[in-house]
């Protein structure tokens, strides 16, 4: 499907709007994201069949975090001079070597190589998701499409768990794998049918990545981007203790507000373009302090089970919005360098996650699940400070 332009388009912006292309993506986001997450699910499955303890099988997930946050900050100038065509499509071939090495893993040590390779495709994919969604369609078009890519995290997200927990059960951990690689394959098809050629557009180099870092309203961005993700996989990771022992849900009811967190994600993501076309800076800045105001009401009211329900799910339409956010506000402050600054932003969301989940634990060991909470709200508000000082075009 192309859209076409017959006004001149803005520099850099094609004319043809590749709208199967970016659908394609979409698809290979939520084969990527899906294959990350399936070992939380299948944790158990994997640790008996590799006689290995659980927390070691969870460490497959860490690993390609680990290798996410290093493959973002190198692959665009190892690549600076691939057609970004036969790039995308390399990361969706290294995701299904990734998957069927997994399956087939005889062992530990097997099945870490299959998560690093799978962390290469990761980091690469998203270090390059803005800049190619820019040659893709038209400048006025680009929230709309990252809307569209970032979409495919939102439905992996929802689906990933409870489907990796149901085909575990029917086909075998290492069935659940080869099944994922099979939609890795139907994605590689459909790239190589819809992909137009995609010339480097500069010569990214390492220095190009850290002379990112000298411009003041980068840095300023890039930690106030920590802030926002942190300050929620500070919440999110503990959520179900939230639940459980604060609002006292079931297991089953757990399941339902988590699939309700998940669907209002999809939905937040989606409205997210609309959002944009208001106003960028207003975005950016009033998703981390509606999170923060919603944390201090769970604080205070989260005994409270159709509160907390509420809140939750409304946690997760906001949130959807705000990856897209951040990713277009990336197009627009360095339209000259976008490969290098996807790899600051993939970075310093990988960081982000890390140091959010670490920090949420150990005011979960200190404070209990609330302290959690409340740390979360105070890193959100501390995002929204820094966010305000922000210069955005719109």
């Amino acid at each position: 499907m192309t859209q076409t332009y017959p006004q001149k388009a803005a520099a850099g912006s094609p004319v043809h709007a590749h709208w199967s292309a970016v659908f394609s993506i979409a698809l290979s986001v939520v084969s990527l994201v899906t294959a990350e997450l399936l070992p939380i699910s299948l944790l158990t499955p994997i640790a008996t069949d590799l006689g290995i303890s659980e927390g070691m099988a969870g460490q497959a997930v860490s690993a390609t975090s680990i290798m996410g946050m290093i493959a973002s900050l190198f692959i665009a100038a190892a690549c600076r001079r691939v057609d970004r065509r036969l790039v995308l499509m390399g990361f969706t071939l290294i995701s299904i070597a990734s998957n069927v090495m997994v399956a087939a893993a005889p062992d530990y040590t097997v099945l870490l190589i299959g998560r690093l390779l799978l962390g290469i495709s990761l980091g690469g994919f998203w270090s390059m998701a803005a800049a190619v969604s820019m040659r893709l369609v038209h400048k006025s078009l680009i929230p709309k499409a990252l809307s569209v890519i970032f979409g495919g995290v939102s439905v992996a997200m929802a689906v990933a768990t409870p489907l990796g927990t149901w085909l575990g059960d029917v086909a075998g951990w290492r069935g659940v794998f080869l099944v994922t690689a099979a939609l890795g394959i139907i994605t590689l098809v459909w790239q190589y049918s819809v992909f137009p050629s995609m010339k480097p557009a500069g010569q990214t180099r390492l220095s190009t990545l850290f002379g990112l870092l000298k411009r003041p309203q980068i840095r300023l961005a890039m930690a106030g981007m920590v802030g926002v993700f942190g300050g929620h996989f500070a919440f999110f990771t503990y959520l179900r203790p939230l639940l459980e022992n604060v609002a006292h849900f079931s297991v089953s009811g757990v399941s339902a507000i988590l699939l309700g967190f998940g669907i209002a994600n999809i939905l937040g993501t989606a409205a997210s373009g609309m959002m944009l076309r208001r106003s960028l800076k207003g975005t950016l800045l009033f998703m981390p302090l509606i999170l923060a105001l919603m944390a201090a009401v769970l604080v205070r009211f989260g005994e409270s089970q159709p509160v907390t329900a509420i809140l939750v799910t409304l946690w997760g339409f906001v949130f959807g919005a705000v990856p897209v956010a951040w990713t277009t506000w990336l197009t627009y402050a360095v339209p000259d360098e976008t490969e290098s600054g996807g790899g600051l932003q993939v970075a310093s969301i990988q960081l982000a996650i890390t140091a959010g989940a670490t920090l949420g634990g150990l005011l979960l060991d200190a404070h209990g699940t609330l302290g959690t909470v409340t740390g979360s709200g105070i890193i959100l508000l501390l995002a929204a400070g820094l966010i305000g000082f922000m210069r955005c075009k719109s």
